[in-house]
């Protein structure tokens, strides 16, 4: 099979359906291109190296990268958020439509779901099917997360959203909860396939060293890492270091990356006084795993929303893959894989005393108790959601759909 990925973020970018996915295809047999933009996600600025233009070429691997024009910004303002992705909406068809030929299978990655606008149209004039990827429920996420507040835009995003999922011949999901959300807007249930995400497990397990380093106080570290977006509660995080600071336990909350979020997050801090928690850059993908592997413990944690507890944060599969104990903040699907690995605690999000008591718990067990839990974690990701289950899935779909 031809295979054209399309999808909105793309390596040198953070994402875990990118360049690995599709050398993952390429390894079992399978022709691969790429149909993306210019990086700038998360911070919204193009990447050193890179200059937006009409149309750029790139081979990685061997795999061919088409490079589409859009309209980078990755900020709270919705206006602006839109313009980026319709600009690669509009400018991905058009490219697509010139530049890819004998495609026998478009997979698109949502979000945003006008991604799937350009698979759908792309799919119609080269008469192919396409399967989209459904990462965030819209326009469920935009509501939750604040950033559309419009009721007549959600409406109709929810109404593309509809239109897009009849047109799509599977849809997958990543998780139980996701697959009841969009069958109960009338998608069939033979149309939807639950695929657990996996992590960047090259980039993890052989990583490069960083020049980021984690505090070295003689506390326990516990790393929270990735995106510092709205949808991530950083005030709650705040609020439970606030709590351990005031009860003298001996353990550094460490946040990093960039995103929306992190300046309020850095402010509030500084206000409370607090000498337990730190604010890192965002590194490469390639050395993240060396920070994860020297941290105690890793955080992970969503503001408390309905539409959470049926999602996995991505940032789940490499807690689990990095054999490290999890502190959980998200109710529902996500927090039942630790609870399924015994891999952690959980507790409900949202909650800065309830965040503190969870952190405090794990950090009193012993070193030989947490190591267990990460070796549980370990086992079970491998097991159940590791890189090669599931691209052995997306074939089977792949195939059965050409």
């Amino acid at each position: 099979m031809k295979i054209l990925l399309l999808t909105q973020w793309f390596d040198p970018e953070p994402t875990f359906k990118g360049l690995l996915f599709a050398q993952a295809l390429r390894a079992e047999g399978h022709e691969v291109e790429v149909l993306t933009g210019f990086p700038n996600y998360p911070g919204g600025k193009v990447y050193d190296g890179y200059k937006i233009s009409a149309y750029q070429k790139d081979i990685v691997d061997g795999i061919t990268i088409h490079r589409a024009p859009l309209y980078p910004s990755h900020d709270g303002s919705a206006i602006r958020r839109i313009f980026n992705y319709l600009s690669f909406a509009i400018s991905t068809f058009f490219i697509g439509l010139i530049k890819t030929r004998r495609i026998d299978v478009i997979y698109s990655y949502h979000p945003p779901i006008t991604t799937s606008l350009s698979a759908y149209l792309l799919g119609l004039f080269k008469r192919v099917p396409f399967v989209i990827d459904v990462q965030d429920l819209w326009p469920d996420t935009l509501s939750a997360t604040g950033m559309v507040k419009n009721k007549n835009i959600l409406f109709l995003v929810g109404k593309v959203c509809d239109f897009i999922y009849r047109k799509a011949a599977k849809i997958v999901v990543l998780s139980p909860g996701f697959k009841d959300r969009i069958e109960s807007r009338g998608v069939p249930n033979d149309k939807l396939e639950i695929i657990y995400n996996w992590c960047n497990e090259p980039a993890l397990n052989d990583f490069e060293e960083t020049s980021v380093k984690l505090p070295d106080n003689g506390n326990l570290n516990l790393v929270f890492a990735g995106n510092l977006g709205f949808a991530q509660g950083l005030p709650t995080i705040v609020g439970a270091a606030e709590i351990l600071q005031k009860n003298d336990i001996k353990l550094n909350v460490i946040l990093i990356g960039d995103g929306v979020a992190k300046s309020k997050a850095i402010k509030d801090s500084e206000t409370k006084l607090l000498n337990n928690i730190y604010y890192l850059p965002r590194i490469p993908m390639k050395q993240v795993g060396g920070i994860l592997a020297k941290a105690d413990m890793l955080l992970v944690h969503l503001n408390n929303n309905e539409l959470f507890e049926i999602t996995i944060p991505s940032r789940t599969q490499a807690c689990l893959a990095m054999a490290k104990p999890i502190v959980m903040g998200v109710s529902g699907d996500a927090a039942d894989l630790i609870n399924q690995s015994n891999s952690g605690v959980t507790c409900k999000p949202d909650n800065p005393v309830l965040l503190a008591d969870a952190i405090i718990k794990l950090s009193l067990l012993t070193d030989k108790k947490r190591a267990q839990m990460g070796i549980n974690g370990r086992d079970f990701y491998y097991k159940e959601l590791s890189l090669k289950i599931g691209v052995a899935k997306f074939i089977h779909i792949f195939k059965d759909i050409v």
